[in-house]
């Protein structure tokens, strides 16, 4: 019974296995042709409705074959319609473009700048217009209204002078830091730092600390450390800037 079983499950694997064609002459192994590419190719060509074309064949655009010039100048013949060769052959040439030959006849070219330089740079034209005697007049007048100014003092500046804090950088040698005048109370840092901040800038400070009897005499508290500089103004940029 088992043997049985086992002769009818092989019977049925194989009426169900795909079946192989057959080979012809004209048929390659198992799928119906020698050679893929010969085959692609043919039927590409029957979609398309043209046979192929023979190996030595030569494009309709290119009559004749040849080299490119040859081409152009087989094209440029049948454009214009006449044998005239050696037009022919200068317009294959001049990639297909028209040769324009030196003629009186030919039309003047076209302007590009219809507007060109003017008579100010034209010598032509300044020749025609003026003579030498009148450039000469020309710049006689121009030399009579010709003002020499003479050497001014400067205008007094507007408003109060106020100290000049740029000598006074220049006219001190200490350190920034440096104690140089004596300063007494108590709270001075908190002044320092309460005062200070009513300033826009330290130049500002150090402006209105001298105006106010600085350096010697510090009655705001702006020079805690008695160096001279209030709000922690630095002589030192001015002090560079002098020496180049």
């Amino acid at each position: 019974m088992r043997k049985f079983l086992c002769t009818a499950a092989l019977v049925g694997l194989a009426a169900c296995g795909a079946s192989v064609p057959e080979s012809g002459p004209d048929m390659g192994s198992g799928v119906g042709f020698g050679d893929y590419d010969e085959y692609q190719a043919r039927r590409e060509a029957q979609l398309a409705g043209n046979r192929l074309p023979a190996a030595n064949a030569v494009s309709a655009e290119s009559p004749g074959g040849g080299s490119e010039s040859e081409q152009i100048a087989a094209q440029t013949r049948r454009a214009l319609g006449r044998g005239d060769d050696d037009q022919v052959e200068e317009r294959a040439a001049n990639s297909g473009e028209r040769v324009v030959q030196a003629s009186p006849d030919n039309p003047p070219p076209a302007v590009v700048n219809a507007v060109g330089i003017s008579n100010e740079n034209d010598f032509g034209a300044v020749g025609e217009q003026r003579t030498i005697e009148d450039d000469a007049e020309r710049i006689a007048a121009n030399r009579q209204q010709y003002e020499v100014a003479s050497v001014r003092a400067l205008p007094p500046r507007s408003g109060g002078q106020g100290p000049n804090i740029v000598a006074y950088a220049l006219a001190t040698k200490h350190q920034v830091g440096t104690q140089v005048y004596r300063r007494i109370g108590i709270n001075k840092e908190a002044k320092f730092a309460r005062n200070c901040a009513k300033y826009p800038s330290p130049d500002m400070a150090q402006i209105d600390f001298l105006d106010k009897g600085g350096p010697e005499r510090d009655k705001l508290g702006l020079d805690p450390d008695g160096d001279g500089f209030a709000c922690g103004w630095d002589p030192r940029p001015f002090r560079k800037a002098s020496r180049g």
